[in-house]
């Protein structure tokens, strides 16, 4: 445990930020694809979902793609938390064919796959031969992120996970070589999203911003950038979370009751967008870690799991977050002159936990279907996460990990 970490949170000069070479953000710019991609190659392959391949919005897509000349193949198949065998049906359903570049067109499942078929395409092999971090060995085809959600943040990640039924649980691939080339995010693609997907998303975009901005501080040595993807909370990353947890602030709640509010929709997807980069540098921590097993056990959606777990994970970080969790008031609207440090921090949590509920997340585990026999599993599994346990501001061993999994369950808010 670093010193940094033994203390809690505390300013640092280090930055770093690793990006997709270009991003373009704004209505219509869907239409941006086909320039991008014609820089790159000629032979264009869609990853996709089921619900996508037959919509109106992937025929423009594939159209404007023709127009420009290019060769596109579109699969169609990518399934919700994109299980491995999924993966490989299309590798194998591409052999013989010559891509040049992949869009990753729909949710976070369909971008994560869009990474993963970049990384067998060009290096051969199975998911299973890259988990963890850094273990792509170089650059990968490049891949477009294209999101008709706001919530994963997938067009701007070095983190692509999937489902592997081998081990019965989610896994990470996490490797700079993995960032789409390019990530255009138009929020026209998420007009049509339905209330609770709005709502899963947009809570996932919340954890990934809270999370990461209150993440871990670790010292700053020269190596550390090249021995952690996820390097820790950093100047670089703290603006831009900031700045998300304001947009989101203030559109969330309005397009979960108004869906047709254009510049609520707008915000959302300029939100979702930092919560990707600051998720991909500064690193999200234990609502992440106990949402895998949670999710997995239930098949309940990621977003709804760990905007669940939040309220509970600030909580028990509180006394190393106190000074962040103000700024995240102020940040939310809230008004905090003339409170006291402790004050200021709890006046975070509450604008927390007022924005959940106004999406009308459920509260606690048990609403997800969790009996109290499942709960010193879920901790355990929580576990295997590393990279997500020791991002957390506080060190976390298995009894603390089981104290906010019981916590969850039993809907205990009190803060120590």
């Amino acid at each position: 445990m670093s010193c940094a970490q033994e203390s809690g949170i505390r300013p640092s000069a280090f930055g770093v930020l690793r990006l997709p070479r270009t991003i373009v953000v704004g209505a219509q710019q869907r239409f941006a694809v086909a320039d991008i991609a014609a820089e790159l190659g000629r032979s264009v392959l869609v990853c996709t979902d089921p619900r996508l391949a037959v919509s109106d919005e992937l025929e423009g897509l594939v159209d404007s793609l023709r127009r420009r000349g290019l060769a596109v193949t579109v699969y169609g198949e990518t399934q919700a938390e994109l299980p491995t065998p999924g993966i490989m049906a299309c590798i194998e359903q591409l052999q013989g064919r010559e891509i040049d570049v992949i869009i990753g067109f729909g949710g976070g499942s369909c971008m994560d796959m869009a990474k993963v078929v970049a990384v067998l395409l060009t290096h051969g092999g199975e998911p299973g031969d890259y988990y963890g971090e850094f273990a792509v060995p170089g650059p990968v085809k490049p891949v477009i992120a294209l999101p008709t959600t706001a919530g994963t943040g997938s067009e701007a990640t070095a983190i692509a996970v999937v489902s592997d039924p081998a081990l019965g649980m989610k896994m990470g691939i996490s490797s700079p070589h993995i960032i789409p080339h390019a990530a255009v995010c138009d929020p026209e693609l998420t007009y049509t999203c339905p209330a609770p997907l709005t709502a899963a998303t947009g809570a996932d975009t919340l954890v990934h911003l809270v999370e990461s901005f209150t993440a871990v501080t670790r010292e700053a040595t020269p190596s550390l950038v090249s021995e952690r993807v996820l390097a820790g909370k950093n100047v670089l990353t703290d603006s831009l979370a900031l700045e998300g947890i304001r947009l989101l602030g203030r559109s969330l709640a309005t397009v979960y009751k108004d869906p047709g509010n254009t510049e609520a929709r707008a915000d959302m997807m300029l939100a979702a967008l930092y919560g990707g980069i600051v998720l991909s540098n500064a690193g999200t921590a234990a609502a992440h870690a106990i949402q895998y097993p949670v999710g997995a056990l239930t098949h309940t959606p990621h977003g709804v799991g760990v905007g669940l777990l939040l309220p509970y994970v600030v909580r028990h970080n509180f006394s190393a977050i106190e000074a962040p969790l103000a700024q995240v008031a102020e940040a939310l609207g809230r008004d905090i002159k003339g409170l006291d440090a402790r004050q200021a921090g709890i006046a975070g949590v509450e604008a927390i936990d007022e924005i959940l509920a106004a999406i009308e997340l459920p509260a606690t585990l048990q609403d997800l279907g969790v009996q109290e026999d499942d709960l010193d599993q879920i901790a355990q599994l929580s576990m295997n996460s590393k990279r997500l346990i020791d991002n957390n501001p506080v060190p976390l061993d298995l009894a603390a990990v089981t104290s906010i999994v019981r916590s969850a369950y039993h809907g205990d808010r009190d803060i120590a």
